[in-house]
């Protein structure tokens, strides 16, 4: 069976790639969590085995709802209350087949729209994927270089320069998460790209990438796809994915290596 038929759309291979979105994601904030006295304030609660809400006091990226199906629709009352207690303004994440207009109706009666929506993308890992030879891109595997990979990210990221320190004490213990592979892009020498490669039961999720402004449009951001895309080959996994805003640069490089739309998700906040 070649690439394109492996990867034709399916809800087993939409729950692999929700499944490996929210281990990622939790990876990343048990490495917050584990910060005494937990003062980015994470919190999770889980609806089933499959359906999670995510929150963060400080860190809304993290506060998401992930995983709703039909029959969830009593969960979505108690949790809009559990985010307002926590005093942060929910994201539900509806996927297509995943969704029916009970969900709909429910979110909307709380006060909740559709506010704007996320691309999946998919695609077949190739071994022989390249990548301009003349963009300097190293797998970040020692103390030493982790602190030009975090010069990249808080720069790409535009992290004040009063919350860098802290920050980057934050993200250090990246390096040894399990199924983490952190990657740094150099132009001219200096640190100009970061990117992560996350892979989990046979899968690679191309994760949080970030150039500095300074090395924009300079072809890093899909050098580093192309360069993960090939090392997740190699490791032999199923199939790679990402996410971008739709229709964005990073949503037109992802084509670019290959990856192809797998499904559009609805992020619905409140009003």
């Amino acid at each position: 069976m070649n690439g394109v038929d492996r990867l034709l759309p399916s809800m087993r291979l939409v729950e692999r790639v929700l499944a490996t979105d929210v281990s990622y994601t939790i990876s990343r904030m048990q490495v917050l969590e584990r910060i005494p006295g937990n003062p980015i304030g994470i919190a999770y609660r889980w609806i089933d085995e499959s359906a999670v809400a995510l929150a963060s006091r400080f860190l809304p990226s993290f506060t998401r709802v992930v995983g709703l199906r039909p029959g969830h629709e009593r969960h979505i009352e108690p949790l809009v209350n559990w985010y307002r207690e926590y005093g942060i303004r929910p994201k539900f994440e509806l996927v297509p087949g995943m969704y029916d207009a009970a969900l709909g109706r429910e979110l909307a009666r709380l006060g909740l729209f559709p506010s704007g929506f996320h691309a999946s993308l998919i695609g077949e890992p190739d071994p022989s994927e390249t990548f301009d030879e003349n963009i300097d891109i190293e797998r970040v595997d020692s103390a030493d270089a982790m602190e030009p990979y975090l010069e990249a990210y808080v720069a790409g990221w535009g992290i004040a320069e009063k919350d860098q320190a802290q920050f980057m004490s934050n993200v250090r213990p990246w390096r040894d998460q399990s199924g983490w592979s952190l990657y740094l892009a150099r132009m001219e020498g200096r640190p100009a790209a970061a990117a992560t490669l996350y892979m989990n039961a046979g899968i690679g999720y191309l994760a949080d990438a970030a150039t500095a402004p300074a090395f924009r449009r300079h072809g890093l951001h899909i050098a580093l796809l192309r360069r993960r895309i090939r090392d997740a080959s190699v490791a032999g996994v199923d199939f790679v994915f990402s996410g971008a805003a739709p229709m964005s640069t990073s949503h037109r490089n992802m084509e670019r290596t290959g990856l192809r739309l797998q499904f559009t998700r609805a992020n619905w906040t409140p009003i």
